[in-house]
């Protein structure tokens, strides 16, 4: 867990620029933090932006890394995604 912690803290940044505003990214960062959403209905919903079967298998293990972690993670991990999203470095479209 902890390497796709670094793997999803360095991409956050990058991602707010396609963010906050950007629906679908929005709707794959609520549905990954999602403890109610099953790995197969994950895989469903980033099938578009992973169709091979390599990427399908790493986004089941990714997924599973957070169904693994407890209520009290998940809610940091948005309470983290909300601070990047709202801090003066990540722009905000109108």
């Amino acid at each position: 867990m902890k390497l796709v912690l670094v793997f999803l803290l360095a991409a956050i940044p990058i991602c707010c620029y396609a963010s906050s505003g950007c629906h679908a990214m929005d709707d794959v960062i609520a549905k990954t933090i999602n403890s109610s959403v099953s790995v197969a209905e994950y895989q469903g919903v980033v099938k578009l932006y992973a169709p091979l079967f390599y990427d399908q298998k790493a986004v089941a293990k990714l997924k599973q890394c957070f169904l693994d972690q407890s209520e009290d993670t998940l809610n940091n991990v948005k309470v983290m995604v909300d601070a990047v999203y709202n801090s003066k470095d990540c722009p905000q479209s109108a």
